[in-house]
């Protein structure tokens, strides 16, 4: 009996450890490539996040999808805005639609994390109507801009 019960707490503990590490913000960036893709691309970045079982998700995984957002956003403002505001033409355009999947990037974390806390019996569906609403604004600018190609900036920045 003992053997059974160690087992059952040791595959619990198992369930509930956190899947996300420490990464820098080059290693998760999905604003290179084209446009058009970047909920998918954003998708599996957190592609670890089982889904089907988000009441039981470490709160590490929040920690590290809020960490996400935060690096995005300072990405965003100390990266692209700059490097956008120098640019012309086709090169601006370019970051611009870089800076749209960076964005993706961050409301799709916030939006996995938003369902984690709901999924543990946070209030948090004010909060999620606004982010998903702003998720599909640049969800829509992405695909508008599908094939054109997009402007990876490298950002000195790690998640928590």
């Amino acid at each position: 009996m003992r053997f059974s019960i160690a087992l059952i707490a040791a595959y619990a503990a198992a369930a509930q450890a956190a899947v996300f590490t420490q990464k820098n913000y080059d290693d998760i960036s999905i604003s290179g490539g084209t446009a058009g893709n970047a909920q998918q691309e954003a998708l599996s970045v957190f592609s670890a996040l089982d889904m089907n079982d988000l009441a039981n998700a470490d709160p590490a995984d929040v920690d590290f999808l809020k960490s996400v957002n935060s690096i995005c956003n300072d990405a965003e403002v100390d990266a692209f805005n700059p490097a956008i505001e120098a640019a012309s033409g086709e090169e601006a355009d370019a970051l611009q639609r870089g800076k749209i999947k960076n964005k993706v990037l961050k409301l799709q974390a916030t939006i996995l994390a938003l369902m984690i806390q709901d999924a543990q019996g946070d209030d948090v569906a004010d909060k999620m109507a606004t982010e998903t609403t702003k998720l599909n604004n640049n969800i829509q600018q992405d695909e508008d801009e599908a094939g054109n190609a997009s402007t990876f900036l490298s950002f000195d920045a790690t998640t928590d």
